[in-house]
């Protein structure tokens, strides 16, 4: 635990502490009266109003759209099936940077919409919303599916056979046995709803702003750390409290249910209505999920010539100080620095959470590990700045800031996808290799890795594809002569003219590809009867 505890308290809990701190200290007095008084403000309140209500909405409508799709997947086998769960994925693991320029260019001025019919919805709500579905689609699909996939259908034939119509069986037999992972699903979904950044950055426009959004506003436009410390406070309180639920939920799934192996329950389609069930979230995904990915690349693709990707090879002298093409070196390199770190760093704890002795502490530092999904990356990143600028951290000026940010990022996906393999490892060969001699290490390294390496594989993928996408921390700590790729599509969108949009769609669209063929790999490397992430 050393590591782990030493890596979250330097690089998470003291950089968020001290702006913290330097927000609500006066002359070397804490002001907690700040508190009140910022909440009073009447624009504060409309912005955590609309942060709930549009997290709220947001989850709600996601499971609408998605459980018909959780079905599909869990009891439905059909060509192609294992390609559409890919495709589907692809949104999540995609900056939102990139979602935001993907459903600009669907909806926004010049949009396919705004051709073809003169409707816009960019700076509207409903433009944030269906941006949240498409980006959280696969979390209901996975999360839910994935249980799904697994629950005995004999229990609800039985049913069926004692006089229960179709929908009254699923009601009380299916839907107990359901209700806690689409609980953990909903809760996830509100989660990365309520701290939504670049989604909202770039389709909400001035009209709409989450704590997120304010946050970064007071911190890098008004300068008020004061309200930005109130804020981040006020947000990380609700996310404990998130969070909270949300483990108590996963702990109420894992020990309630039996399940049976995933391929013995799905079946080719039977019926006019299962197949219109099928066709229906086919054209769902098409329209949801495809369509602005194909949009997207259709916009990085409007100038002759690849006119829009050739610019990108050329430096303007304004917004980069180098040819934006630099900011895809750039973002491979930072990412294999920052999965390296959360590899490590994030191996080290799950092992020592596998730990049969592990004591209170180690199991506390489990929910722990999940704060820095919650907690506002803008906070993390000003915080970086202000508080690693002094001997023996003085790293405001290092390369290494960016990759630090990141890996605080892809270290609870690399605990969360290597704890269920640990854990299903038998004590009892560790404990004969000890008694035969070999050094803690040398267990390690002869009984856990070989049946752990396909699980680090996959973590080593899934905090890669995070971290190349990172851009709420990395905006602020990136320098401008070593853009990211987030960074750099955040900036061009940020400056008028139709060249500066299209070299944001073309870098988008490579960004989106290089995330692609991570998933791709990480769809090779997960084993059969995972479901989830």
């Amino acid at each position: 635990m050393a590591g782990p505890v030493a890596f979250f308290a330097v690089f998470f809990a003291y950089p968020v502490a001290a702006i913290v701190a330097r927000g609500l200290e006066v002359d070397g007095v804490w002001r907690f009266g700040r508190i009140v008084d910022v909440l009073a403000q009447p624009d504060v309140r409309h912005v955590l109003w609309f942060t709930t209500w549009q997290a709220l909405a947001s989850t709600a409508l996601t499971l609408l759209i998605a459980l018909p799709g959780a079905y599909v997947f869990a009891r439905f086998d059909f060509p192609g099936k294992q390609v559409l769960r890919a495709v589907v994925t692809v949104p999540f693991v995609l900056p939102t940077v990139v979602v935001g320029t993907a459903f600009l260019a669907l909806v926004g001025r010049g949009g396919l919409l705004d051709e073809l019919w003169g409707v816009r919805l960019d700076t509207t709500v409903w433009a944030i919303l269906l941006a949240h579905v498409f980006f959280n689609y696969a979390v209901v699909v996975r999360t839910v599916g994935g249980l799904w996939a697994q629950l005995d259908p004999r229990q609800e034939e039985a049913a069926r056979m004692l006089g229960a119509s179709r929908a009254r069986a699923w009601r009380q037999v299916t839907l107990p046995a359901l209700a806690p992972a689409v609980a953990a699903a909903a809760l996830m979904v509100f989660l990365f709803t309520f701290t939504s950044f670049g989604v909202v950055q770039i389709l909400g426009g001035p009209a709409f702003s989450t704590l997120e959004v304010e946050i970064y506003r007071q911190t890098s436009q008004v300068f008020d750390l004061s309200t930005a410390a109130v804020l981040t406070l006020i947000q990380f309180a609700a996310v404990v409290a998130v969070l909270a639920v949300h483990a108590w939920t996963v702990r109420r799934r894992e020990s309630a249910l039996r399940l049976v192996d995933a391929a013995t329950t799905a079946r080719r389609p039977r019926g006019t209505g299962q197949w219109a069930l099928l066709a229906g979230v086919l054209a769902t995904v098409a329209l949801l999920v495809v369509l602005p990915l194909a949009v997207l690349v259709q916009r990085s693709l409007g100038a002759p010539g690849f006119g829009y990707y050739r610019a990108l090879t050329e430096a303007d002298g304004g917004a980069f100080l180098v040819p934006p093409i630099e900011a895809i070196g750039n973002s491979l390199q930072y990412a294999l620095v920052a999965t390296a770190i959360a590899v490590v760093i994030g191996a080290l704890a799950a092992a020592a959470l596998t730990r049969r002795d592990a004591g209170r502490f180690v199991r506390g530092f489990d929910a722990l590990l999940m704060l820095p999904l919650g907690v506002s990356a803008v906070t993390v990143g000003f915080g970086f700045l202000i508080a690693l600028d002094e001997p023996p951290l003085d790293l405001r000026s290092s390369w290494i800031l960016v990759p630090l940010a990141q890996a605080l990022v892809g270290v609870p996906f690399v605990v969360r996808t290597m704890l269920p393999v640990l854990r299903a490892v038998d004590g009892r060969l560790r404990e004969a290799a000890a008694v035969l001699g070999a050094s803690p290490w040398r267990v390690w390294r002869e009984v856990d890795l070989p049946m752990v390496r396909r699980a680090l594989l996959v973590a080593a993928g899934f905090a890669f594809a995070v971290s190349l996408g990172e851009f709420g921390a990395t905006v602020f700590i990136a320098r401008p002569d070593n853009p990211t790729l987030p960074v750099a599509v955040a900036r061009l969108l940020g400056r008028p003219g139709d060249m500066n949009y299209g070299q944001a769609m073309a870098l988008s669209t490579i960004l989106m590809l290089v995330c692609a063929v991570a998933l791709v790999v990480l769809e090779r490397l997960r084993t059969d009867r995972s479901g989830e992430f």
